[in-house]
């Protein structure tokens, strides 16, 4: 216990550290921008601002301002989280195509605001994970401010019946996952993720989670139930069926794969359940059996009629840790599975967001031969340092819940994620905070990557403060705590009326 104390003191003479620290966080206040006179998110990349760039880097996107909106909230800057959320919440679409979907960016042009739903996107996809970090974000903003009020406020419970309307309708589909098209996500280019995959469940997860906090903040009516109580009680169902469903499909050790690769084909009726979606072993790929060890296990990327895609995405299991989608064990058999692979997931620039890449063939029939998405590039196996923040959260928040169970194994990840951070905080200044690298080791800056790319500064921020300054912090993305959460910044609160309270259980 002890040497793990003295790593997680550990500096490092004359690294600079500080002065790096200092110049993101100056970079970070550039990239904020005003939307009706007063601060509101972040631009994607402050190159759209230096070189005016005619590309929607310059807009506010959802999904690049969840670390943005969680670094705020560290910082106890509420008003503009909260002025995030508001501006979010306003732009809800009410059109009858697209009903409940959050916009994936935003722009305030000649005192208009112009929202992107998908329109003006590449392949024109609609992205779906941006409407699913909203009711995360309203969550923990509710809790790290204590602005209980708006969390029950008629605006916000009317936003997330909207969303809910939209991810809970009944389909053809009889299965209680999300499905969505190629593109919907932050891998926004072909990638064959079509159908359920894993970062959108994972999400999914933690955003009906959410909503059921939310919810929960609605006085419960003293005769009968009010439509808010009957979607909740609905919603916790649909939590219950979708976990135990992504825990049956999704989870892969060495065990169960043996177990897989044995199971009979062609089975028909409802008594016969043993391999439901008639995944044939001839489909497993070979590279599991080094990939898994002994004792590793990981989420698998989706789970298709007989193609289920083993390739393991990094943000869909961290996420799957973070929001307590995975068990204890299974949060550890995870962390072995990175250390094993670091090779492959960490190398020069942590972390990779997936592996393995499509190569040649493959590459040419499923992306359609997609030049960004080059083999060991951009999404097909590219390096992210915006993706090493949420596995670290994860990491921190396991040894939280779980301080006495495998301290050795913990002490090595936290260890590793240490090493990580102290690579990103010597490249990343040298290579102008790029937003990924390619190759199979991460070395060189990608392609067409954006230089000084906000999640990569906010990513790096993030881990600073949670690996170097403020662990207990992490406390903030912790989706079942109750009660009042006092973050190491000092707070001023967002709400100053009388239904404000310190607790808002009391």
């Amino acid at each position: 216990m002890a040497l793990i104390r003295s790593v997680e003191r550990r500096t490092r003479p004359n690294s600079g550290e500080h002065r790096v620290v200092a110049a993101a966080e100056a970079l970070f206040e550039k990239t904020l921008v005003s939307v009706r006179g007063q601060l509101a998110g972040s631009v994607a990349t402050l190159e759209s601002k230096l070189h005016n760039s005619s590309l929607n880097y310059s807009e506010i996107f959802l999904r690049d301002n969840v670390p943005v909106m969680v670094y705020l909230l560290l910082q106890g800057r509420f008003e503009l989280v909260r002025h995030f959320l508001d501006l979010c919440l306003e732009l809800q679409s009410r059109s009858y195509r697209n009903r409940g979907v959050f916009p994936t960016s935003f722009v305030e042009e000649q005192g208009e605001i112009v929202a992107d739903y998908g329109q003006r996107s590449i392949g024109r996809i609609s992205s779906v994970d941006a409407s699913l970090w909203w009711p995360v974000l309203c969550w923990i903003y509710v809790r790290a401010s204590g602005d209980r009020a708006y969390g029950a406020s008629g605006p916000v419970q009317q936003g997330i019946q909207l969303l809910l309307d939209l991810v809970l309708n009944p389909t053809f589909d009889g299965t209680p996952v999300l499905f969505v098209p190629d593109c919907s996500f932050m891998i926004d280019r072909p990638m064959d993720v079509w159908g359920a995959p894993l970062e959108v469940e994972a999400l999914l997860f933690g955003s009906l989670k959410s909503c059921c906090r939310l919810m929960e903040l609605v006085p419960a009516e003293p005769e009968g139930e009010n439509i808010t109580q009957q979607r909740l009680k609905l919603t916790r169902s649909w939590i219950r069926d979708l976990r135990v469903f992504l825990l049956k499909h999704y989870w892969v050790t060495s065990k169960t794969m043996q177990v897989l690769r044995r199971r009979p084909t062609e089975q028909y009726g409802e008594s016969q359940s043993q391999n439901e979606f008639n995944v044939q072993p001839e489909v497993i790929p070979h590279w599991l059996q080094e990939w898994l060890e002994n004792r590793g296990g990981y989420l698998i990327g989706n789970m298709r009629t007989g193609r289920p895609d083993f390739r393991f995405y990094s943000l869909g299991n961290s996420l799957g840790s973070l929001f307590g989608l995975l068990t204890g064990p299974q949060q550890r058999a995870l962390f072995r599975l990175v250390i094993h692979n670091r090779q492959h997931l960490m190398a020069e620039m942590p972390m990779r967001i997936c592996h393995p890449p499509m190569e040649r063939e493959e590459w040419i029939n499923k992306t359609g031969m997609d030049r960004k998405n080059w083999p060991w590039s951009y999404h097909n196996g590219g390096h992210w340092p915006s993706l090493l923040w949420p596995l670290a959260a994860a990491v921190l928040m396991h040894k939280h819940n779980y301080p006495n169970d495998d301290v050795l194994l913990v002490g090595q990840t936290r260890t590793m994620l240490e090493e990580c951070y102290w690579q990103q905080l010597n490249q990343l200044p040298k290579q102008q905070w790029a937003e990924y690298f390619d190759g199979p080791t991460g070395t060189w800056v990608g392609q067409q990557a954006r230089t000084h790319q906000t999640w990569t500064i906010v990513g790096f921020l993030l881990l600073h403060h949670f690996l170097r300054k403020a662990p207990e912090d992490v406390a903030l993305l912790d989706l079942d705590a109750d009660g009042s959460l006092e973050l190491s910044a000092k707070k001023k609160p967002a709400y100053s009326g009388p239904e404000r309270r310190k607790d808002w259980r009391a």
